[in-house]
């Protein structure tokens, strides 16, 4: 046991001297006249280097620890009868045993948080209505409030991009973005399918239905993290649809955008500006295709492992609000509490502590590999 905690500890410095290489390698670069001139060169390579800093520093502390328990370990061999050398340095060996170890819990830490994406102060968040016809629509307008009443207890920032309202006040599909302090960090887990149980206002014999709606979380990338070429974007114009009569558009303000290598698709009609149309269907498109690639990063790295919390997969039914037992339950955590009211009124705050500490706690068990968090 105590074998294997060393290999792993050598697996780590190892890991952690190749990121402090890459440092000075960006050090390196930035000094150079060429690349200091050029912002475009510039900004991705401070962005680089301040993530790795988060690790390389304590990292850099830890070896300086290291080598001072180790010269200590040498004196106290070479000095054993020296009892004043001796105690000074067990004494040293302790300490800097010490400030290892709690060095090394923090790499850990900053390790399991590295996750891409993860630091995201812009996320755009999709709501669909699932099974349930206009109760589920009803549903997705529910969770839609429910997270902008949380998102303005937060203070952050909310901007619609698209709706696809119902005749009865619910949401087809509703697309928004939310900008603020660790948005992405905390409302990550939400993606998934979301199940209601509950009378629909359109239930005359007071029968409790089972509705659904999903929930798509993903972090709205820099311009610099994802670059999308015009290439390979293939972009249709047409009439947006309505009612009819006088508000027929009669330009072709509509958009519909498909990236071609992936597939993805994104429509949207909701301005009247063809400019603007196209404006928000490339940046739902550019979530959608960086949300898909980092997914794909994630099921990668996670191949060796089930998650407790869930890969955000919008297949995966997470939650459930039951409203005649004030009930919420997290399937993957096994969280239940009886406030369900308070949560639809936005306050989401103890289950989503309890999913990041459900996420760390299983990272930190199952981190034999650090490294493979870089």
């Amino acid at each position: 046991m105590v074998e294997n905690k060393a290999e792993q500890q050598q697996t780590l410095a190892a890991r952690l001297g190749q990121l402090d290489k890459r440092v000075q390698e960006i050090d390196a670069l930035v000094a150079m006249p060429d690349v200091a001139s050029d912002p475009a060169r510039m900004a991705p390579l401070m962005r680089e280097r301040g993530r790795l800093m988060s690790i390389v520093d304590p990292y850099r502390k830890w070896r300086a620890a290291h080598q001072a328990r180790c010269e200590a370990e040498e004196l106290l061999e070479t000095e054993r009868d020296d009892e004043d050398l001796a105690s000074l340095a067990r004494t040293e060996i302790e300490v800097q045993g010490q400030i290892e170890e709690q060095l090394l819990g923090e790499i850990q830490e900053r390790l399991i948080d590295r996750e891409e994406g993860a630091d995201a102060t812009r996320i755009i968040l999709e709501i669909r209505a699932g099974t349930g016809g206009d109760e589920a629509a009803l549903f997705a307008r529910d969770l839609y409030q429910m997270y902008c009443r949380h998102a303005d207890a937060h203070k952050w920032k909310i901007e619609n991009l698209s709706a696809s309202p119902t005749s009865l006040g619910g949401f087809k599909e509703v697309i928004f973005a939310l900008e603020g302090e660790a948005v992405f960090r905390r409302l990550r887990f939400e993606s998934g399918g979301h199940r209601v149980q509950r009378v629909p206002e359109t239930e005359a014999q007071g029968r409790i239905h089972t509705s659904a709606a999903t929930v798509a979380v993903m972090p709205e990338p820099e311009r610099l993290d994802i670059r999308i070429c015009e290439d390979d974007l293939q972009i249709d114009t047409m009439r947006a649809s309505g009612p009819g009569g006088q508000s027929v558009n009669k330009t072709s303000s509509a958009v519909r955008m498909k990236h071609v290598p992936t597939g993805i698709t994104v429509s949207m009609q909701d301005e009247k500006s063809q400019h603007r149309n196209r404006e928000k269907a490339l940046r739902i498109l550019t979530a959608r295709v960086y949300d898909l690639y980092e997914s794909q990063k994630r099921a990668e790295r996670a191949a060796d492992r089930k998650s407790k919390v869930g890969s955000g997969d919008r297949s995966q039914r997470i939650r459930t609000y039951n409203f005649p037992q004030n009930r919420v339950t997290d399937h993957r955590i096994g969280y239940t509490a009886y406030n369900l009211d308070q949560v639809m009124q936005g306050n989401l705050d103890d289950v989503l502590e309890a999913l990041l500490e459900a996420d760390r706690a299983e990272k930190l068990a199952s981190l034999e590999m650090p490294g493979d968090a870089g």
